[in-house]
Parts: C-alpha cells; structure tokens; sequence
C-alpha cells in the first residue's frame, strides 16, 4: 500500500507539497501546534525527515509556508472570480467570494490571521504573498473609482478597508458568533454600509419620519 507521500510523488513536487502542508495543517486543527514537528508529519505523510527539512527547512518554515499557502489559496479563488459588467457587482462578487472560502478553508484562514502558531512571525516572502491576495480587490475599487461609482481616492486603502470590514465579520462567523441563517445576510448588509461610506451618490435621507424639530412642532 503506497503512502501519501509516495501517491504525491507520481502528480510532482507541487503535489508533494501541497500534501505535505495539509497533512500539518490537519494535525494543526485536531491536536495543536505542538503536533508541528518535522518527525510526526513524515511520518503522517510516509517520508523521511529528510525530505521535509530539504523542502522547508524547519518547523519555522513550515508555518511559513502554510502562511504562504493559505493567502496564494486566497488569491487564486479572488481571480476565479467571474468579471461583471458593473464595477461594484464586480466588488461585490469578490467579497462573496473571500466569505466562502474563508469558511471553505478556515484551518488556512487561522493561520493567516489568528496567530495559530504562538511566537510565529510571517517572512518578509510572505509578507509580499499576502500582499498579492488583494490585487483583484484593488482593481475592482479602482474600477469603481473610473467609473464615478466612487469618490476619487487611494484604491488600495479603500480595499483594505472593506477587507477589514469582511475580516470581521468572517472571522466572528468561523468562532461560531453569527449562525449560519443570519451570517449572510449580516455580511452583505456590512459589506454594502462600508461600500456606501466611499460612494459617489450618498444615500439620501428618509422622508417619512419627521425632523426633531417637526416632531417639536406637532406633539
């Protein structure tokens, strides 16, 4: 019977990889981080230790690189995105999709953002990987920028922003704080707020309520 390890091989070295780092990140959700051991995961895998130091170096390495993985994951499901005629559809659909693989991959997403691994510092590579996961965000509000759907301003920090916003309200729905009949709708009703505070056309007020001095004037 052939090993995980020896099943990888015969895809490639990327398979190898990628097999390797969700094993470990396996073993990161069911017994912690001091699972992470170069020892323990080849022996999950079927290896030799051998090959994991040659691939990563160390355990620090191996963080980094689940680091790295869980935001070129991000990335690649941010670019599956469809493109859409309007530019806010478009900014739309991306924040959806940055939900749903939040909680497609939430192992990935604790590592990426809620220190899984105590005393772990993301490398500056992976510092510029993680940059790279919002390059369709920024697009898609400089698109919204062109077309007058928003104010003029810095596209990048605008994207960051509604990246806050959705890190939010996905990181509360993955510890269990927003059930899964009302995370939707509580995300999109975020997502639109935050999007409205960068609009071109400012939501105007309501008429059917009267003013503080109306309501003075007719009690």
């Amino acid at each position: 019977m052939s090993t995980l390890y020896q099943d990888a091989q015969r895809a490639g070295q990327e398979a190898v990889r990628t097999a390797i780092l969700d094993r470990a990140i396996s073993l990161l959700v069911a017994e912690g981080p001091a699972a992470l051991t170069m020892r323990r995961i080849a022996t999950e895998v079927g290896s030799s230790t051998k090959v994991l130091y040659t691939m990563f170096g160390g355990k620090e390495g191996l963080v980094d690189a689940l680091y790295r993985e869980g935001f070129a994951r991000l990335r690649r499901a941010q670019e599956r995105v469809p493109a859409a005629a309007d530019p806010l559809t478009r900014l739309s659909d991306l924040g959806t999709a940055y939900r749903e693989h939040a909680l497609a991959e939430p192992a990935y997403y604790r590592v990426m953002f809620e220190q899984a691994v105590p005393g772990y510092r993301p490398s500056a590579e992976a510092l510029a990987v993680a940059e790279t996961a919002f390059g369709a965000s920024t697009a898609a509000v400089t698109a919204c920028i062109d077309a007058g759907v928003f104010r003029p301003g810095d596209a990048q920090e605008i994207a960051k922003i509604l990246w806050a916003a959705s890190h939010g309200a996905v990181s509360l729905e993955i510890a269990g704080h927003f059930p899964p009949d009302t995370a939707a709708r509580r995300y999109e009703t975020l997502m639109t707020a935050v999007a409205q505070a960068f609009s071109a056309r400012p939501a105007t007020a309501t008429t059917d309520s009267a003013s503080p001095t109306e309501e003075g004037q007719t009690s």
